[in-house]
């Protein structure tokens, strides 16, 4: 068998015109009257509606692109870490002055 002997097991089955006379007739599946059964048909989205109401707000809040790390400096990072490293030591040395309640 050669390649231009192939055939299709079955016939392409071709799409119906609608809207051009023949075997649909009269509103050709588009329902009748109003503003879809017209040529053009062009609806307005229903969501543009919903977005034109939202307000802008330019320029409000926080930008996520924005980078929102503070840079330190090596000298400002040891004094924090000294600090840190005293009330550390301060708070293991105080005794607890905690009193207990009793539960009856």
């Amino acid at each position: 068998m050669q390649f231009h002997e192939l055939k299709r097991k079955t016939a392409n089955k071709k799409s119906r015109q609608h809207g051009r006379g023949g075997t649909r007739g009269k509103t050709t599946g588009r329902g009748t009257k109003g503003q879809n059964a017209r040529a053009g048909r062009k609806k307005r989205p229903e969501l543009r509606d919903l977005i034109k109401k939202v307000p802008k707000l330019r320029g409000r809040g926080v930008s996520s692109l924005k980078s929102r790390q503070v840079k330190v400096t090596g000298a400002e990072l040891k004094a924090h870490l000294a600090s840190k490293k005293e009330k550390k030591t301060t708070k293991t040395e105080a005794p607890s002055t905690k009193v207990k309640k009793e539960v009856k």
